[in-house]
């Protein structure tokens, strides 16, 4: 059994910051590409950024120069360090892992986050 617990979300101001955790627990192999993806109402889900097992990162075009996404590896753990945070960047904001787990080393598959939603407003 593995589990993604997101947490960090929450009210923010335009402008402001916020940084996301995803914490990862279970029966873990390997861990290879981490992401975060969001989704706002009424809108499908889309991705933000990633970042591999050896830390090559990925942003989509709305948030670079904005967003960092960091890995702690000896944690199983990936962050999203949000800043210059805008009204249209609130949506529920989902971790992302490609797992292995101790059962089957040999394969990996997607496990997702239970959410945690930003909202930016004033």
């Amino acid at each position: 059994q593995v589990q993604l617990v997101e947490s960090g979300g929450g009210l923010v101001q335009p402008g402001g910051s916020l940084r996301l955790s995803c914490a990862t627990s279970g029966s873990i192999f390997r861990i290879n590409a981490m992401g975060w993806y969001r989704q706002a109402p009424g809108k499908q889900r889309e991705s933000v950024a990633a970042i591999t097992n050896v830390g090559t990162t990925n942003y989509s075009d709305f948030v670079k120069g904005r967003f960092t996404i960091s890995r702690d590896n000896a944690k199983n753990t990936v962050y999203l360090q949000m800043n210059s945070l805008k009204p249209e960047d609130t949506a529920v904001y989902y971790c992302n892992a490609q797992i292995s787990t101790l059962r089957t080393p040999l394969w990996a598959s997607d496990y997702w986050g239970q959410g945690t939603q930003v909202t930016v407003s004033s």
